[in-house]
């Protein structure tokens, strides 16, 4: 009999590629993950691990068990999906990146105080690796941003993406900066020469401000960087600099700054919940990717007080 545990472990580790960071991912020390992958390898009655002094790699049974895990584990969650209690019990463990925990927290306590057996647990996990734990059975959903603008809409690899919001990029200043005047129409080229703050380059949301400042003419000056959207608006709300920021960043509220809308159709995020096929027909992760898409719809008519600005020029 194959260990469901061990057969996780060897999944990761034909994703991880090396024992040091399986274990790392799992929580777990190195020889722990190399115990449980040697005890697999008796239940199989094969070599899994080709081991040397440095290293250790799959061998071909290794490689076809692998292939197999995913299939075996997604066959016990869907009977374990099909036996459960239609009553949501258990724990939900969701990752969702900074803004995404804020904008949706209300709905996901709404929904813990309505189903007391039911217990979630969250983190912060960068996107693509809250997919790759969702996949991997140590996430039930993960809240993922999409810039690409080709947001998916089939499941792959065994999940399926829930789209949420169309988050679109706003125009941030302090309340009492001349281009918070609602009554004034904004031409962004007049804005070239403020103090500009924004993500790192290199990071997607980054990407989508330079396409803004560009299209006005780009900023007189590079722009200040900051890690974090959170901690931007709130250089922005004193005054320190101005920002174009995703509307979802707003959520939760901040009374210091003006928000206006930018010209057109600007660039946007898209958000989803991602969970495994399997997995949906579990009460409790039902419940939760119901409670997620409900909370969705008020977020995408917020308006933050914005005005539609002036085409830039």
């Amino acid at each position: 009999m194959l260990d469901t545990h061990r057969l996780r472990l060897l999944r990761e580790f034909a994703e991880r590629g090396t024992i040091a960071a399986t274990a790392a991912a799992l929580g777990y020390t190195p020889s722990a993950v190399s115990q449980q992958l040697t005890a697999l390898e008796r239940e199989a009655g094969a070599a899994l691990l080709d081991r040397s002094a440095r290293s250790a790699e799959l061998t071909d049974a290794g490689r076809r068990l692998a292939a197999r895990a995913g299939e075996i584990l997604t066959l016990i969650e869907a009977a374990e999906a099909d036996l459960s209690d239609r009553e949501p019990v258990g724990r939900v463990a969701i990752s969702a990146f900074p803004t995404a925990a804020v904008a949706f927290a209300p709905a996901l306590t709404r929904i813990v105080r309505a189903h007391p057996g039911l217990r979630l647990l969250l983190r912060q996990v960068p996107g693509s690796e809250g997919m790759r734990q969702v996949r991997a059975g140590q996430l039930d959903v993960a809240l993922v941003d999409d810039w690409t603008g080709s947001p998916p809409s089939a499941p792959a690899g065994g999940l399926r993406f829930a789209p949420l919001v169309r988050d679109p990029l706003v125009l941030v200043v302090p309340r009492r900066h001349w281009a918070a005047d609602l009554s004034q129409p904004v031409a962004l080229r007049r804005l070239r020469d403020e103090p500009w703050l924004a993500p790192p380059a290199g990071e997607p949301s980054r990407r989508a401000v330079d396409r803004v400042l560009a299209g006005a003419g780009g900023a007189t000056s590079a722009p200040s960087e900051f890690e974090g959207l959170a901690t931007i608006l709130s250089l922005v709300a004193r005054g320190i600099g101005i920002a174009v920021l995703p509307r979802l960043t707003l959520a939760a509220g901040e009374g210091r700054v003006a928000v206006r809308e930018l010209p057109g159709r600007g660039p946007a995020r898209h958000v989803y919940a991602v969970a495994r096929e399997s997995g949906v027909r579990r009460p409790s992760v039902a419940v939760i990717l119901a409670a997620l898409t409900a909370a969705a719809r008020p977020l995408s008519r917020h308006a933050g007080g914005s005005a539609t600005a002036e085409p830039a020029g």
